[in-house]
């Protein structure tokens, strides 16, 4: 309960701060930021020849892509079409298609999973970003017509892959070794993690809804009311949809596929925010609704995830 009273106050405050000044501009710092504070903290046990567990469990790796990239997409389209709104079906088809994101190792550490494989799907999944833009790009081609919009627009933010890979995989990698062989530190920081990992979610989500791209929606809510309590329904009924199947699908009793289920149940909702910010122009303001609704409805769903479901892992670890 404490962590979702922080991720509500810090985008409460987060928001109502933007409306009553200029708001911040978006910078890839942020993506720095999380890499080292909620990434960097769960590597002080990787080793590089963890690499082979990705043969060793290849098929939880493809269980992995058979959600994320098959069945979550379809929840996305077919809860999207029922909403009649391109804008909202393109954010949560952007949701979708990208998979894991800054807290995702969080979750992993905090229930007991492997966190070495989940490291390693977290860096297969940044790597897959670009395949993740062309199926945003091929669902707004063919579905523009069903809207009865025009889209042309090609999605171009691959190069954002390049940057995210640095922030999230590289810096947090190396911080981690260097952590490693400075034991005062790495003590303050065993000792601290949640602490920290709480002071910057808060942070995080003040700096995101303080975003003057957070802002926008004021605009959605002064013409289009209703897509605001429409969007939020379809976020909810995504996310539950996304639990259940990946409950189903996942052996939840072994470490790398729990760390697997979080990589389905979490989405990357800073980069889709990122990308939804760059799109808008595209897709229509309304894109930004569920990615911001995303937030709400995904850390506290995690909290109740991991207290529920995920207990008697994280003590047997």
């Amino acid at each position: 309960m404490q962590l979702i009273f922080i991720v509500i106050l810090g985008a409460v405050l987060g928001f109502t701060y933007g409306s009553y000044t200029d708001g911040f501009m978006f910078s890839s710092k942020i993506c720095l930021f999380a890499g080292l504070t909620l990434i960097m903290p769960s590597l002080f046990k990787f080793e590089f020849s963890h690499v082979n567990l990705i043969w060793e469990h290849k098929s939880v790796l493809a269980k992995g892509f058979f959600v994320n990239y098959l069945i979550l997409p379809i929840f996305a389209l077919v809860i999207g079409f029922m909403t009649n709104d391109f804008g909202i079906t393109a954010g949560l088809f952007l949701i979708a298609v990208l998979s894991g994101g800054g807290m995702v190792m969080h979750w992993i550490k905090k229930s007991g999973g492997d966190t070495s494989f989940g490291f390693l799907l977290l860096f297969i999944n940044l790597v897959s970003i670009s395949l993740s833009l062309l199926m945003l790009h091929i669902f707004a081609t063919y579905s523009a017509g069903y809207f009865d919009v025009v889209y042309h627009d090609e999605i171009k933010i691959s190069r954002f892959s390049e940057v995210v890979i640095e922030l999230l995989i590289i810096i947090p990698l190396v911080t981690s070794r260097a952590v490693i062989c400075t034991k005062p530190v790495l003590d303050f920081i065993e000792k601290y993690r949640k602490y920290i990992s709480h002071i910057s979610i808060f942070i995080i989500l003040f700096y995101l809804f303080g975003l003057q791209s957070s802002q926008r929606i004021v605009d959605v809510y002064d013409f289009e009311p209703e897509l605001i309590y429409i969007s939020f329904i379809a976020v909810f009924v995504f996310y539950m949809l996304t639990f259940f199947v990946s409950k189903l699908i996942y052996d939840l009793d072994s470490p790398q596929e729990r760390a697997a289920f979080w990589h389905s149940v979490t989405r990357y909702l800073t980069l889709a925010l990122v990308i939804s910010t760059f799109s808008a122009r595209a897709f229509g303001i309304s894109m930004l609704l569920p990615i911001m609704f995303a937030y709400i409805v995904q850390i506290p769903l995690s909290v109740i995830i991991s207290k529920k479901y995920m207990l008697n892992g994280a003590n047997t670890q």
